[in-house]
C-alpha cells in the first residue's frame, strides 16, 4: 500500500487552541509530511502525505485534544508530492 496525500479543511473551534502545533508534532512523530495553516475565515487547512493508516492516527490524535473542537472536515484526495517534513505555515 503506497502513500496518499489529502487536503483537509477543518471547521469548528480550531484556531487559537494549539491545533497547528499539535498537528505538526503528531505528523512528525508518525513520519508524515505536509503542512498546516490558519485561514482568515477561522478554518485550518492541512495537507498531509503518507500511509493512510498513519493519517488516520493523526486524525485520532487531533480529536483527543480537549482544546480542539472539530465540527466537520472537508477532505480531498490530491496528487502525492516530493517532499519531506511537516511544517506550520
Amino acid at each position: 500500500m503506497g502513500e496518499v496525500r489529502k487536503r483537509m479543511v477543518f471547521y469548528g473551534h480550531v484556531q487559537g487552541v494549539g491545533f497547528r502545533y499539535t498537528a505538526k508534532h503528531l505528523a512528525r512523530s508518525l513520519g508524515l509530511s505536509g503542512w498546516v495553516e490558519n485561514e482568515y475565515n477561522g478554518t485550518v487547512v492541512l495537507e498531509v502525505q503518507g500511509r493512510e493508516a498513519r493519517i488516520y492516527k493523526l486524525m485520532e490524535g487531533l480529536n483527543r485534544n480537549p482544546f480542539i473542537s472539530i465540527d466537520w472536515i472537508d477532505t480531498t484526495d490530491i496528487p502525492v508530492e516530493e517532499e519531506t517534513g511537516f511544517f506550520v505555515r
